[in-house]
């Protein structure tokens, strides 16, 4: 299985950014895939999670600018955002819950995928 992020570059402060992860491979079930971020030298934090249901949840330090969506007959979660300050500006990683049989799931993540800010 392999996750692939996109839509990670270059922003203005205040701008706006659409990324993107798919999901490939063997896959029977994907179930909650989640958003994570991580500055240099810093832990990976958790940005948002989405069930295969639809239920979302975000961590707070986002206040209310980013917004998680997946469409699942794409395998595919997506995280807008939106009002884009400096500190937004790191590497973002997918990761995702994923069945390969009925009885056997297991956690994986993406390479990441970066944003940066222009001056």
């Amino acid at each position: 299985v392999q996750l692939v992020e996109s839509g990670g570059g270059l922003v203005q402060a205040g701008g706006s950014l659409t990324l993107s992860c798919v999901a490939s491979g063997n896959i029977y079930k994907v179930n909650t895939m989640r958003w994570y971020r991580q500055a240099p030298g810093k832990q990976r934090d958790l940005v948002a999670s989405i069930t295969s249901g639809g239920t979302s949840d975000y961590a707070d330090f986002m206040k209310g600018r980013f917004t998680i969506s997946r469409d699942n007959a794409k395998n595919t979660v997506y995280l807008q955002l939106n009002s884009l300050q400096p500190e937004d500006t790191v590497d973002y990683y997918c990761n995702a819950e994923i069945q390969h049989s009925p009885t056997y799931e297991h956690d994986h993540w993406g390479p990441g995928t970066q944003i940066t800010m222009s001056s």
